[in-house]
């Protein structure tokens, strides 16, 4: 069994409710037509009801919920909640309706914050930034956190690396340069994400363009530093660096380049410098080697809210829905 299915089996065993606000886009209406019928999670879809299933052309979205927030009984107590976050920020009431109203993103948020929805999926018509605007100033941080970042899951076909070819490749979408304290939480984060996702232990490196001081530079500074954090931070976490990537999949490399580490050529979670190495990394190892990539997939949002690649496929957003539901329940929402 694949991953993605065993992610979706679990899903199944405790059924999450997960809002989709971007039910203009056929890939999102396919996508929950399959989740319904799979059984993997309850669905639902932000607008009119008729308009929606027009825009479906025939799709099954018999047992989807449909929220619309011109009509919605509720919007009054979501403005009200909406307005008790940002008020001090200036935001009106006036303001905070006209937001609910026009920006299907809010509104599907604040769902999720009222517990009416456990996790919201988003990002095939919205970019990054306007998805995570929407969580971080409804739903906040988680109170473990210290940052909001993001990883990718990859699966890499006929691979004896990482977890049988399991990977969590983290940050590949948010944090563009992280210093040594974010990226050490970016680390400990990506390990949790592990743990719960794939439910094997985290094995973490920290990557760089040197080996356990094969080069200098304050580059490769940060990355020892964060290192150094993220082991006085949670001394139980297998984490180790800085590695080159080889040194820290292949087991034979990782036993030549650093000898002393347990970690070297064992990793399955690989930590990047910056967004521009992890962005690169993920891209080169999903079209190169074929691999799925599920992604960009948060965490340190208080609730569960996943972004989507504008790119995606619906095979990709039911993977991304399986994901958020199984986070809603290692989150207990």
């Amino acid at each position: 069994m694949g991953f993605i299915d065993e992610i979706k089996n679990k899903a199944k065993k405790d059924k999450k409710t997960i809002v989709l606000p971007e039910s203009d886009d056929i890939r999102m209406l396919e996508a929950a037509s399959k989740v319904l019928n799979e059984g993997i999670a309850n669905i639902i879809l932000v607008g009119d009801e008729r308009d929606i299933k027009t825009k479906a052309n025939g799709l099954n979205l018999d047992n989807a919920t449909f929220i619309d927030p011109k009509s919605c009984d509720e919007l009054d107590s979501y403005v009200e909640l909406f307005v008790k976050l940002r008020g001090h920020k200036g935001l009106s009431e006036s303001s905070a309706r006209a937001m609910l109203l026009e920006n299907p993103l809010y509104f599907g948020v604040a769902l999720v914050k009222s517990k009416v929805a456990h996790g919201m999926v988003a990002g095939a018509i919205n970019s990054t930034s306007d998805v995570l605007r929407a969580s971080l100033q409804i739903l906040g941080t988680n109170k473990d956190s210290k940052l909001v970042s993001s990883f990718f899951v990859m699966v890499v076909p006929n691979c004896s690396y990482g977890e049988n070819g399991v990977f969590i490749f983290s940050d590949c979408g948010l944090v563009q340069n992280p210093n040594s304290e974010e990226l050490a939480s970016i680390a400990i984060d990506s390990a949790k994400s592990f743990k719960a996702l794939v439910n094997k232990e985290p094995i973490v490196a920290m990557l760089s363009h040197s080996t356990k001081g094969s080069a200098k530079h304050a580059d490769i500074d940060k990355i020892i530093q964060a290192t150094q954090i993220a082991q006085q931070l949670n001394p139980n976490l297998a984490i180790d660096g800085e590695f080159q990537l080889d040194a820290a999949i292949v087991p034979s490399i990782g036993k030549s380049k650093a000898p002393n580490s347990n970690i070297a050529g064992n990793a399955n979670v690989l930590i990047f410098p910056d967004l521009d190495a992890g962005n690169i990394g993920y891209k080169l190892v999903q079209r190169l080697a074929n691999a799925e990539s599920y992604g960009p997939i948060t965490q340190g949002i208080s609730a569960p809210v996943n972004d989507l690649s504008r790119g995606c496929s619906s095979e990709d957003i039911i993977g991304v829905i399986a994901i958020t539901a199984l986070q809603a329940q290692q989150q207990g929402e």
